[in-house]
């Protein structure tokens, strides 16, 4: 199954790895290209599919949700942002220690798109607390927290692709730069591309909305539509790095 993605990303990011490197003169255009080929590298493709699955339902069925997905990708910037700090301040001995650590939380990408999916779909709701443990579940569903916290989930879902861009091609060019602190945002910012995209149509055709307004019920199968997309979605990426 990771060989399939691998062949897409492969595929799909190919004449752009190539354009790539014809600007490695000009980092911040370096940076952003770099983050375009990790929008379609194995690990980040079904973290694409699914938050332009979940934004683009919300877009469809009430209205473009701008500030959940500027959240999103904020999430992301941060999080790619602390990485290079780290690895600017450590230098190469925090390698090995994020080579270990990042296929562990890879693995819980697909179980966590699993469990949105079955929430979507209905089939079971989060309860408020748990014995003494209570959840902020009015702060996560539908906030701009629980935004948040995606972007930040699905950025530490680094594989060996994603390693090579950021670390092994970026953050040379990141610590020879002298405004190289603001690349890996550039970098974030462009593995979002894919979600930007479709929202901005969704929005500039107008079709925000479209499906509330013609019936609330058309509007409930669509989101349990996206909940079984999700579902798939995790089942696959459950298979293909669990292995």
């Amino acid at each position: 199954m990771f060989d399939l993605f691998n062949q897409i990303s492969s595929l799909l990011s190919g004449p752009i790895h190539e354009l790539a490197y014809g600007f490695e003169h000009i980092p911040i255009l370096f940076a952003f290209l770099l983050g375009v080929i990790g929008a379609v590298a194995p690990c980040q493709l079904t973290s694409n599919i699914s938050a332009i699955t979940i934004y683009g339902n919300k877009s469809l069925v009430d209205k473009v949700p701008w500030l959940h997905v500027f959240f999103f990708i904020l999430g992301k910037i941060i999080i790619f942002s602390i990485l290079g700090i780290i690895i600017w301040l450590l230098g190469r001995e925090v390698n090995s220690s994020l080579t270990q650590l990042f296929p562990v939380i890879r693995k819980v990408i697909g179980p966590l798109l699993i469990i949105i999916g079955f929430f979507m779909m209905g089939l079971f709701r989060f309860r408020k607390s748990l014995g003494i443990i209570k959840f902020p579940t009015k702060k996560l569903k539908d906030s701009y927290l629980g935004s948040f916290l995606m972007g930040v989930s699905f950025t530490l879902a680094f594989c060996p692709t994603m390693f090579v861009l950021f670390i092994l091609t970026l953050m040379p060019v990141v610590l020879t730069t002298l405004y190289g602190v603001i690349l890996p945002s550039i970098f974030g910012i462009a593995t979002s591309l894919p979600l930007l995209i479709v929202i901005f149509l969704i929005w500039y055709f107008g079709a925000s909305g479209a499906i509330l307004k013609k019936s609330k019920k058309i509007g409930a199968i669509t989101q349990k539509a996206a909940g079984a997309m999700l579902l798939l979605i995790g089942i696959f990426d459950t298979l293909t790095y669990w292995q």
